[in-house]
């Protein structure tokens, strides 16, 4: 039977609904955090301070919670983690609920749910492709499934419940959250045990952390795929930083206006998602993924370029569909060639690559707009993501992806070393 006929295993479904009522309750929290930070402050530099301590944990401790993920069982790291952030919630819509909330209480818990995020997000990824064998066609369509139901459990359900429930009562959403993260704690609790990560006591944490790194930037194909959403990040948050000026002063859009625009690239993502194993199949992995990189240049392009709203409106949901396609089929491709007791390093690497290009973008779209025009970090992240799109195309060509799963496949556990040198030699063409 092919993998395409294949069935997922029982235990995805429970995943499945999981993440999804996790991401439901990610997105009520997302609305309603800055909102109470509002309701405390209307300093821009309190509220930046919460925002700003969700992502420090990526940037602080990234390659070395990978390193922990690759050293712990990973269903357990994940039920214990939501079942910490459902305490850490209840805890705080307790504090909301008696008038004791402030501006340093929220930023620690921004921090502690970011850093909770770091390490479920790692284990799930890390676990993914030991519950489905390694199957690459089977990950793209686990991949689809999930990236499709959480940007509309986070995306669209998400925020407006957070913010309709912090009408009701300041503990309303912190409660809701809670008990997502309780449900899917649950649920992750009864997923079946996979095998746990060879053990490599006889060396350090830093040890490990400077192997998965290593890993990553001397593999071309790894590498090409962790430059993707690095530069991508310093291209899209360029855009970001601009997007709510531009569509006012250019586009003449109101507030409602703005949302419309914002929902138009998700349900664009949603698109993208839906269609990435058909792309992957169709074009091949490697080719999928220069196509994509070339269409969200071309859109931010044109979004640039946009004369009226509902060009742009077009232009952001055909990046939205670029972005969405792309966050299936990288994940995928990395979940079926990287060695399971390396998945949780070069995961946390990719990502914090990722995280640390974002304030990057954010100064460079608030320079170029206050130097220049609003409509220049356009044109400039688009001339970033066309140039990264030639740059990283031959590092992950057909061949190379092609090469990669062959290697994987005739391992079994994709070119494990023997020697302790953590770096793949056969399939990857190291620099």
């Amino acid at each position: 039977m092919t993998s395409d006929a294949r069935k997922f295993p029982t235990g995805f479904g429970r995943l499945w609904t999981a993440q999804t009522i996790s991401s439901l309750g990610d997105g009520v929290t997302r609305a309603a955090l800055p909102l109470l930070a509002l309701t405390l402050t209307r300093n821009p530099m309190g509220l930046a301070v919460v925002t700003a301590a969700g992502t420090l944990p990526w940037l602080l401790f990234g390659v070395l919670g990978g390193a922990l993920v690759d050293r712990w069982d990973r269903r357990r790291t994940m039920w214990v983690t939501d079942a910490a952030r459902t305490v850490l919630l209840a805890i705080t819509a307790a504090a909301a609920a008696l008038g004791v909330l402030s501006i340093p209480l929220l930023a620690a818990v921004a921090f502690l749910l970011g850093l909770g995020g770091l390490f479920f997000d790692t284990s799930a990824t890390a676990y993914l492709p030991d519950l489905l064998g390694r199957d690459s066609a089977l990950l793209e369509r686990a991949n689809a499934r999930l990236r499709g139901t959480q940007t509309a459990a986070s995306g669209f359900a998400g925020p407006p419940a957070g913010s309709a429930l912090l009408a009701i009562g300041r503990a309303v959403p912190l409660l809701a959250d809670a008990v997502s993260f309780a449900l899917s704690a649950l649920l992750v609790r009864s997923l079946p045990a996979t095998s746990r990560p060879v053990s490599q006591a006889r060396e350090s944490l830093l040890s490990q952390a400077r192997a998965g790194a290593s890993y990553v930037f001397r593999d071309r194909l790894l590498l090409g795929l962790a430059l993707r959403p690095a530069v991508g990040n310093i291209a899209f948050v360029a855009v970001e930083t601009v997007l709510a000026l531009f569509a006012h002063d250019r586009l003449g859009l109101a507030t409602f206006g703005f949302g419309l625009l914002l929902t138009a690239e998700a349900t664009g993502g949603l698109l993208g998602a839906g269609i990435a194993s058909f792309l992957g199949r169709r074009l091949g992995t490697g080719t999928a993924l220069a196509c994509t990189a070339a269409v969200e240049g071309l859109a931010i392009l044109g979004l640039a370029a946009a004369p009226n709203p509902y060009v742009a409106g077009v232009a952001l949901a055909v990046c939205g569909a670029g972005m969405g396609a792309t966050m299936v089929l990288a994940p995928s491709l990395r979940q079926a060639i990287v060695p399971a007791h390396l998945m949780g390093r070069v995961t946390s690497t990719s990502r914090m690559l990722a995280m640390c290009a974002a304030p990057f973008g954010a100064f460079l779209g608030g320079w170029l707009a206050s130097t220049f025009d609003v409509r220049t970090p356009l044109y400039a992240a688009s001339g970033l993501l066309l140039t990264m799109t030639a740059v990283t195309t031959t590092m992950t060509s057909n061949r190379r992806v092609e090469a990669a799963l062959r290697g994987a496949a005739s391992t079994g556990d994709p070119a494990r070393p023997e020697s302790g040198d953590p770096v793949r030699q056969d399939a990857g063409e190291l620099l």
